[in-house]
């Protein structure tokens, strides 16, 4: 293998950014969520947990932004249960306001999931707002 090679898969290169398939890793480790548009849901946690499990230990930077995406996708489960709740419990009433709020945060979950692949993709460690950091 020729030293551009080894440099090009490398876990960091020498500019200190993560290598280049440290932040392929790291995109799919956000992108997979987008899994569950396709699955009812589930796939929100699981596309990240594996790349998260699978990842972890051999690409650093793929192994935290798949665990940021997991922790993200856990919270947004965490609310769309409590929305549900809450119409359950108003007897459906309470969709007048949980319909809404529903939408905006698949919007925003949308939203964010696309830009934090994008950022990981340059190598850019992507926060989401709002985030339990459930898993450490």
């Amino acid at each position: 293998m020729s030293d551009f090679e080894t440099q090009a898969t490398s876990s960091v290169e020498a500019t200190g950014k993560p290598g280049a398939e440290d932040r392929q890793w790291a995109m799919f480790g956000h992108l997979s969520a987008l899994i569950g548009l396709f699955t009812g849901g589930i796939g929100n946690i699981v596309g990240p947990l594996v790349i998260w499990l699978v990842k972890k230990d051999t690409l650093p930077f793929a192994g935290e932004q798949a665990k940021e995406a997991l922790n993200f996708n856990i919270t947004l489960l965490i609310a769309a249960v409590a929305l549900v709740l809450v119409t359950v419990v108003t007897f459906g009433i309470g969709i007048i306001l949980t319909g809404p709020i529903g939408a905006l945060l698949g919007l925003a979950w949308l939203v964010l999931t696309i830009l934090a692949g994008v950022k990981a993709n340059e190598g850019v460690a992507y926060r989401y707002p709002f985030t339990l950091r459930l898993i450490k």
